[in-house]
């Protein structure tokens, strides 16, 4: 099996099967997690909270403007981290956006408590991450762009992201309730802790 590429038996090095599957595991995650979020009208942050926000103002299709807001990242992203990575990126943000899209139709929620929403769909999205960072993919700019002011201006990628994470939130109160955004608050932290204990370059080196 890892002489056609489907089971690498290198331990630093990925499969173009194992790629497959993690990007495609860790975009499913990541839109259940979506899903809650939406469901419960909370918002987050990075790309997919500036979608939230078009949605909940505009009515704008969460899917394309996720989609949308992504593509000029693409070039920092092709810059910083490399073709292969670029695509993969890509290839996940197109499938997020469609699974947003036709998922509700799949995938019935009645009810889900705001709170709840928060800490599952935070989880869901920060596991779907992992699996993505760990097959050397994204689901969002903020990052990159992030990564690419600290190159260039020598600001912290982490202030950078979580500043802007704390603008889209604020912004949230214009559209919702208090008691929302908390929650939503809540639901980014739950996310940010999951990846900041779980991903860790020096123990885990695939590529």
């Amino acid at each position: 099996m890892g002489k056609i590429g489907i089971w690498n038996t290198d331990p630093t090095k990925h499969s173009l099967f194992e790629d497959a599957q993690g990007v495609f595991t860790g975009t499913v995650l990541a839109s259940l997690g979506v899903m809650l979020l939406t469901k419960a009208g909370l918002v987050t942050g990075g790309v997919a909270g500036m979608a939230f926000l078009l949605k909940y103002t505009f009515g704008i299709n969460f899917g394309l403007g996720f989609f949308l807001i992504n593509l000029p990242f693409y070039y920092l992203a092709y810059k910083r981290m490399g073709k292969a990575f670029t695509i993969k990126t890509f290839c996940s943000v197109a499938l997020l956006a469609l699974l947003t899209q036709y998922q509700p139709q799949w995938l019935e929620i009645g009810y889900v408590h705001p709170v709840w929403a928060a800490v599952l769909g935070g989880l869901l999205i920060g596991m779907g991450m992992l699996a993505l960072f760990r097959h050397r993919a994204s689901i969002g700019g903020i990052g990159i762009l992030a990564l690419y002011l600290q190159d260039r201006f020598g600001w912290r990628a982490g202030l950078v992201q979580m500043s802007i994470d704390l603008v889209i939130l604020a912004l949230a109160f214009f559209v919702t309730s208090p008691f929302i955004v908390l929650c939503s608050v809540l639901g980014a932290a739950a996310l940010n802790f999951f990846i900041a204990v779980n991903h860790r370059t020096d123990r885990y080196i695939a590529m």
